[in-house]
């Protein structure tokens, strides 16, 4: 037998200017009865309140602090969503996202000076004052961050160095190379909020950024450092579970002289090669084929190829370890005699 629940109310004008930093909508105001004529007559110079935006007022007199302009920004873009109360009609992105989430390698949130918006495709929105809308068919996915809708850090930081492209920052120096390496490396290394290598590579893949030379530049930095880490950690395993130094970054050719692959780690003897992130190691599709292709021209000629996420290395660092040594110990299967050609 269910039990009776009163029906929960909208929030008061009170409660709702409280949560929304006294920043509300007309669609709110009309809602709890406040008439059009009111709003205007308050809005009149001089008077307690000030339009900020399209639809958008501020209850009160005087400079919108910096949070209350974003919280404008995305309740003009919110506004005639699924239904009153719901602001997951918009979430904010790019530089004033990262400014949100705290990161001390953009501006901080006082010097932002444009807010963009992230609205779902089918929105009717234009840009106002200094809020710009950017338009997606992919669905809308928000992180709370103050009571504010934003775009995941990986989408955020997208999102950033699309802004600063556009604007030509990285030709005039506005924006200089540091500083987008430093962006990249803290969306890593934030443990709440952050993202993942793989989800960052993702959002920059689909803003189509890595054809840009600074931004492939950096990313390839970041993934050279990213996998020196990984394979070091790999080495300590090695020596931790007694297995025998792997040579590093070995050329393997059959005997006629034809090109196999370039394994990150291999054991000759046992003709078992480690791949570390493979999939993530390759920012164009060429070469992430051409990396596929040692592969699979590996295990066809029988060497048996161990594939190591960072990952998982991180969260069970002792499970892979065993792995490792059990494919070590099983080593290849009716192995093609390989040319191993090393710089160890």
């Amino acid at each position: 037998m269910s039990s009776y629940q009163i029906p929960s109310q909208s929030p008061s004008l009170e409660e709702l200017a409280r949560r929304q930093q006294n920043v509300i909508t007309a669609s709110q105001l009309r809602a709890r009865g406040v008439p059009t004529r009111v709003v205007s007559g308050h809005c009149r110079e001089g008077g307690p309140w000030q339009r900020l935006l399209p639809r958008v007022y501020l209850l009160q007199g005087g400079e919108p602090t910096p949070e209350q302009r974003m919280w404008a920004a995305l309740l003009y873009a919110a506004q005639n969503g699924r239904e009153e109360g719901r602001r997951d009609g918009a979430v904010i992105t790019g530089a004033a996202a990262l400014a949100l989430y705290g990161f001390s390698s953009a501006p901080r949130l006082p010097a932002v000076t444009g807010v963009e918006v992230l609205v779902p495709r089918q929105r009717r929105l234009k840009d106002a004052g200094e809020v710009r809308i950017r338009r997606t068919e992919r669905e809308l996915v928000a992180r709370s961050v103050h009571g504010l809708a934003c775009a995941p850090v990986a989408r955020a930081v997208a999102d950033t160095l699309r802004e600063w492209t556009d604007a030509g920052a990285f030709d005039t120096g506005a924006v200089p190379a540091g500083q987008l390496r430093a962006v990249l490396r803290e969306a890593l290394a934030k443990t709440e909020p952050g993202c993942t290598l793989r989800e960052l590579l993702a959002e920059l893949r689909e803003a189509d950024l890595l054809g840009e030379d600074r931004v492939r530049a950096a990313v390839d930095e970041l993934l050279a450092a990213e996998r020196e880490s990984v394979l070091g950690r790999i080495g300590e395993l090695v020596d931790e579970w007694l297995l025998p130094a792997p040579l590093v970054g070995p050329e393997l050719r059959m005997r006629g002289g034809t090109f196999v692959a370039v394994p990150d780690l291999y054991w000759p003897a046992a003709a078992v090669a480690v791949e570390v992130d493979s999939e993530l190691r390759c920012v164009s599709e060429g070469e992430a084929a051409w990396v596929r292709g040692g592969q699979h021209r590996m295990e066809y000629l029988g060497v048996r190829v161990v594939y190591v996420s960072g990952e998982r290395l991180a969260a069970e660092p002792d499970v892979v370890g065993g792995e490792l040594r059990e494919e070590f110990l099983a080593g290849g299967t009716d192995v093609v005699e390989l040319l191993v050609t090393s710089d160890d």
